[in-house]
């Protein structure tokens, strides 16, 4: 074991677009751990979208990042010391140890991993945060019935891919709206979508139209702006949409709704949603969706950024878009 960790600090705000100056890396001595205390090596550190939210000093649904402190994020990892009576070394855990190889914890909010079935990554995606906004934005807040058209931005992602998994379970039409060839033959071919539309093709709302002929029931919307404008021209009366991210206006955009008078015409319900809000249905939720990753009936893909030091690079290439699947760093 070395005597020194590393972890990555929020050195400034971002003004705009999020850039590499606005994080600084840092070495610092191994802790002590102190009796009732367990050190944690983490193994995986998860990137995800609400981490942008973090950065600013806007009033939000949670305190901004602090400066010169830990960034905010999910890790799996393994126990490396322990003295608390409840884990042992070798332990995988869940946790929220942030941009750092090394994690510290008396045991509150840690969560214990069986990695005989399911992925220890698995635990930051599908079966995890991501995974649960899927489920409880699907079930919750959208309730398809079968037979209806559920659309799902930003549909190869972390949360888009599970949420259109989901609904076709549920015997709905699944169109997806992503961003490349690419990513909508994945999401089409591997993942069981009816429909994919590339919005980078340059024509949106007649491949909306052509893919969603009986109009739209549903929608699971991750991006906003014109995509969630083009959607919203299609709603069928008495639609329901969760409103789960808008990263199209992360950077500071304003994020304008041109389609709004839709919401009475169409006597549409739109619920935003912060699922770690809704902990007395987690259990219902990871038990569904561990048992379909352990069945293989639930798909996901990652993409691994190698090293801590490669964190901010991949983080700004999330909120462009160029992640294919659940963004993860591995740390060792």
């Amino acid at each position: 074991m070395t005597a020194t960790y590393q972890r990555i600090v929020l050195a400034s705000r971002p003004h705009g677009q999020v850039t590499p100056d606005n994080f600084r890396l840092e070495t610092l001595p191994l802790p002590e751990i102190r009796e009732g205390e367990i050190l944690i090596r983490n193994r995986f550190l998860s990137l995800d979208p609400y981490m942008r939210g973090r950065m600013e000093e806007s009033k939000s649904y949670a305190a901004p990042q602090p400066l010169n402190e830990t960034m905010i994020g999910g890790t799996v990892g393994e126990v490396i010391a322990s003295k608390h009576p409840r884990f042992q070394t070798g332990d995988q855990v869940l946790g929220m140890f942030g941009w750092s190889e090394i994690g510290v914890s008396d045991g509150s909010l840690l969560r214990k991993l069986d990695t005989s079935q399911i992925p220890l990554s698995a635990y930051l995606g599908a079966v995890g945060m991501p995974g649960l906004t899927a489920w409880y934005g699907l079930t919750q807040i959208m309730a398809p019935k079968d037979g209806e058209t559920v659309v799902v931005s930003a549909a190869s992602g972390a949360v888009g891919s599970v949420v259109g998994q989901l609904a076709k379970q549920r015997g709905c039409r699944v169109v997806g709206i992503a961003g490349g060839a690419e990513k909508c033959a994945y999401v089409v071919n591997e993942l069981g979508f009816d429909a994919c539309i590339d919005y980078k093709a340059g024509h949106l709302e007649a491949d909306l139209a052509a893919a969603t002929p009986d109009g739209i029931d549903a929608i699971f919307e991750n991006v906003g702006g014109e995509i969630f404008d083009a959607c919203l021209a299609r709603m069928n009366p008495f639609g329901r949409i969760a409103l789960c991210g808008m990263i199209s206006g992360y950077n500071g955009e304003p994020v304008s709704i041109r389609n709004a008078r839709v919401f009475l015409t169409m006597r549409l319900k739109m619920q935003g949603f912060i699922v770690s809000e809704h902990m007395d249905l987690w259990p219902q939720g990871l038990q569904e969706l561990g048992t379909l990753v352990a069945t293989g009936k639930l798909k996901f893909r990652e993409s691994v950024a190698e090293g801590l030091a490669s964190a901010p690079d991949a983080f700004i290439g999330l909120l462009k878009g160029k992640n294919f699947g659940k963004q993860l760093v591995r740390l060792s």
